[in-house]
């Protein structure tokens, strides 16, 4: 079995550069919920040095709240704000010379537009003006959303709880976060079994992110899954005639 490992970079934290060898895949912060052009391009060079593909990581602009909290907007609003950061950080991967592969938005706007089509829409479309393929949860609006527009890559998480609903228990829920390598490695097995996942999420933002990330991958290897880059739309070879 094989699984990508995706974590949030760029965002102004302290550990860019100890977690990007240790994953696949960097969602790349585009400076509304936080970092800014200097901490974007940073962590694209990073990437760049040690084979990491990239992804847009765009959020509400909310600094005070990292973006986690949910803000009503229009959906020519959420359309014009997830092109503009994604368009800003288009350029800088251009100007290191790495390509972006994908979208993932972040926080509130990422749980609203798995829930809400009037949020899953415009993200899509936003999106699909950059030729771009869309990472969230299975089963989410944003998945349905993707049909027919974008490819879609499922995402599970490997430091967070999950409700009945596949959705993740509120970061208000005392319950809501995996500390336990191993708790972790079991629980990404199951969603990659039961659900299919491509990609497993780790959050940059966690003090303990690199001592985590490390045992996380221990674990992995020892159930026998390889953390491995997924294929692109673009990159997978076509099915022989």
């Amino acid at each position: 079995m094989e699984l990508d490992l995706n974590g949030d970079l760029g965002e102004g934290c302290p550990h860019d550069a100890e977690l990007m060898p240790l994953i696949t895949s960097a969602n790349i912060a585009c400076g509304f919920h936080a970092g800014d052009a200097g901490t974007a391009y940073d962590a694209l060079i990073l990437a760049a040095k040690h084979g990491v593909r990239v992804g847009a990581h765009p959020g509400f602009a909310d600094r005070d709240h990292f973006g986690r909290r949910e803000i009503v907007l229009t959906e020519k609003q959420i359309f014009e704000q997830c092109a503009y950061q994604i368009g800003a950080l288009s350029g800088l991967a251009r100007a290191v010379g790495i390509p972006l592969r994908y979208v993932k938005p972040h926080g509130a706007l990422y749980h609203l537009a798995c829930r809400d089509d009037a949020y899953a829409r415009p993200l899509v479309e936003a999106a699909a003006l950059f030729d771009l393929e869309v990472m969230a949860l299975p089963g989410s609006r944003l998945e349905a959303r993707c049909a027919g527009r974008c490819a879609f890559l499922r995402e599970g998480f490997a430091d967070r709880r999950y409700l009945p609903d596949g959705s993740l228990v509120p970061r208000t829920q005392p319950d809501a976060f995996v500390t336990d390598a191993a708790e972790a490695a079991r629980q990404a097995e199951g969603l990659l079994r039961g659900r299919g996942i491509q990609t497993l999420c780790v959050h940059g933002d966690n003090p303990q992110a690199v001592e985590f990330v490390r045992a996380l991958r221990a674990e992995l290897q020892r159930r026998g899954i390889v953390v491995k880059p997924f294929l692109t739309r673009r990159e997978t070879p076509p099915s022989p005639p």
